[in-house]
C-alpha cells in the first residue's frame, strides 16, 4: 500500500531533520546493513573457532581443563556463526558470495593473506 502525499511529506521531513541533527550517525546507519553486520560477526566467529581449536590442540595433553575451555570457545563460536548465518538468510549469503567471487577471496582477508602467501607460497 503506497504512502499518501501527507505521509510522504512527513517522512521526508523526519529524514531531513535526522540528517541535519546527527549527520555522522545518519551516514553510519545508511551504510550499515544487516548483511554487513552479520558477515562481520561470522568472520569473528570463524576466528574464535580457530583460536579455540588451537587452544584445544595445544593444551589438551597437558591440561584437560584448558582443553575443555578451548572446546567451549569453539562451541560458542559455532553457535554465533550459525545464528548470524540464519540472520543473513539466503539473500545475504548470495550477496556475500557474489562479492567474494567478483573481488576474489584474497581481498576478503586483506594483508594477512598476502603476507601468508609470500611466506608459505610456492618458491620459484
Amino acid at each position: 500500500m503506497p504512502l499518501s502525499e501527507e505521509e510522504h511529506r512527513i517522512l521526508q521531513e523526519i529524514e531531513k531533520n535526522f540528517y541535519e541533527n546527527d549527520p555522522e550517525f545518519a551516514t553510519r546507519v545508511k551504510s550499515e546493513t544487516v548483511y554487513r553486520h552479520a558477515g562481520r560477526n561470522i568472520k569473528w566467529a570463524l576466528l574464535g573457532f580457530a583460536a579455540g581449536l588451537a587452544m584445544l590442540i595445544l593444551t589438551f595433553t597437558s591440561s584437560v581443563l584448558i582443553g575443555f575451555i578451548g572446546f567451549l570457545i569453539m562451541l560458542g563460536a559455532a553457535v554465533i556463526f550459525e545464528q548470524n548465518l540464519r540472520r543473513m538468510g539466503k539473500a545475504g549469503w548470495n550477496d556475500i558470495s557474489t562479492s567474494v567471487q567478483s573481488k576474489g577471496l584474497g581481498s576478503q582477508f586483506g594483508k594477512f593473506s598476502s603476507k601468508f602467501g609470500k611466506r608459505f607460497g610456492p618458491r620459484g
